[in-house]
């Protein structure tokens, strides 16, 4: 709330010395309103350009007004592709605010069958995509990396794919435990992504559970879930052993909280009463277009926060 107002008072001066936001971006700070400086009550996690038009393009003046109005964590699917410089500033600030990033995505191809098969060229892939994570990830201190089996094979029994799937996964996460990466398994729906692998929770807390490695474990994506399964709060409790982050997205639409059939307030206090104090991506679309479209989004998060 400090550095806010300080902004506001001092948005003329800092436009003109090259060290903060641009004087536009500074203007759109006043209109937002002052209770939106109250931390929320969960690492909720704005992507990078959720706020272009309250906060700018630039990254960290993105991440300063996201913690301005009271988000704790922040996500970056393509954080491994930014430039290392990049990198570094990112983390740095997020660091300074004691915010947290959510998991980058490290292989999530939706179009080949991978981990589902014994092949060899495609198992050193896999390798190389972990080894690079890894690199990032002892570099920059973050430590999920996000990844998708793939497409599931029409010719072979499920078993033999889930047994596959198990055995690449215990080296991908010995590889990953020993250069402390944690690797999030995302489980889609099959509506909006047909033909892959891994579509439930209960399937994919049986594969960790069969990897059985700290380095192994889940992200429950909400969204895909409401729509693969329903049935929220009791997945959530029988995989929380394997949980690690959260996507966040309301259904129909994948937009903000509101706009659809999820009882958010009940999720999020649900999530809360256990304990847990890591990042929920905010993986979604917004409802309405433009400056608008943000203040409501910021608005969406205080009511479904509300419990």
């Amino acid at each position: 709330m400090q550095r806010r107002n300080f902004i506001q008072k001092s948005s003329a001066a800092l436009a003109f010395t090259g060290l903060g936001t641009s004087l536009f971006a500074m203007q759109e700070f006043q209109d937002v309103k002052p209770s939106n400086s109250a931390f929320f009550k969960l690492r909720y996690a704005p992507g990078f350009g959720t706020f272009n038009e309250l906060a700018g393009k630039d990254p960290i003046d993105q991440i300063k007004f996201c913690n301005d109005q009271g988000f704790r964590a922040m996500f970056d699917n393509g954080f491994m592709g930014r430039p290392v410089e990049d990198q570094a500033k990112i983390v740095a600030e997020i660091n300074r605010l004691n915010m947290k990033m959510g998991p980058f995505v490290l292989y999530a191809d939706f179009s080949k069958e991978s981990m589902v098969l014994k092949d060899n060229d495609i198992h050193q892939m896999l390798v190389d995509k972990v080894k690079a994570g890894v690199e990032v990830c002892q570099r920059t201190g973050l430590k999920w990396a996000l990844m998708v089996p793939g497409r599931y094979n029409e010719h072979m029994d499920w078993g033999y794919q889930t047994a596959n799937v198990i055995d690449i996964m215990r080296e991908l996460s010995d590889i990953a435990l020993q250069g402390g990466m944690t690797i999030v398994l995302e489980p889609l729906n099959k509506r909006d992504h047909p033909g892959l692998f891994l579509t439930g929770m209960a399937q994919t807390y049986a594969i960790c559970r069969g990897v059985n490695s700290p380095a192994c474990k889940i992200v429950d994506d909400l969204y895909h879930q409401q729509i693969t399964d329903g049935n929220l709060i009791p997945n959530i409790e029988a995989s929380w052993s394997e949980i690690a982050a959260f996507h966040l997205g309301d259904n129909p639409g994948r937009k903000e909280p509101g706009t659809g059939e999820i009882n958010f307030i009940n999720v999020f206090k649900y999530i809360k009463n256990k304990g847990y104090d890591d990042v929920l991506c905010m993986e979604h679309g917004r409802s309405i277009k433009g400056r608008d479209g943000e203040l409501a989004l910021i608005e969406a998060y205080r009511k479904a926060d509300n419990f």
